[in-house]
C-alpha cells in the first residue's frame, strides 16, 4: 500500500533473509524517541544522483534493491532529516540506521 506518492510500503527485513543473490540496502529510520515511521527514504548513488524512494514503515523500516557500490540513504521527515552512507560490495543484506534530527 502506498500513500499516493508512489513510494511502496515497507516492512522489516530480517537479518537472516535470503536475498537471492541481490544487493539489499535496508535499515531503520530513528528519531530521539526511537523508530520513526512515515519518513521518505531516498537512495542516492555515489554521484549523489537519485536512484529510488520508499516510505518507511510505521516502525521506521525501509529497504532497497540496489547494485554493488557506495550509496547514500537520506531520510526526510516532518521532525527533521538525516542521512547515512553504506558500501555494498556484493550480494547480501547491507544494513544502515538513519538518525533523524531537526536542523539547527
Amino acid at each position: 500500500m502506498s500513500d499516493g506518492c508512489g513510494a511502496p510500503a515497507q516492512t522489516a527485513t530480517p537479518s537472516d533473509v535470503d536475498t537471492g543473490g541481490q544487493v539489499v540496502v535496508a535499515g531503520k529510520v530513528t528519531g530521539a524517541a526511537g523508530p520513526l515511521g512515515g519518513a521518505y527514504v531516498r537512495l542516492l548513488n555515489a554521484d549523489g544522483d537519485f536512484a529510488g524512494e520508499v516510505q518507511a514503515s510505521a516502525e521506521g523500516d525501509f529497504r532497497f534493491y540496489a547494485a554493488p557500490g557506495t550509496w547514500t540513504v537520506r531520510a526526510l521527515h516532518a521532525s527533521g532529516n538525516g542521512e547515512a552512507s553504506v558500501t555494498a560490495e556484493g550480494a547480501g543484506l547491507h544494513q544502515v540506521e538513519i538518525p533523524v534530527a531537526r536542523a539547527a
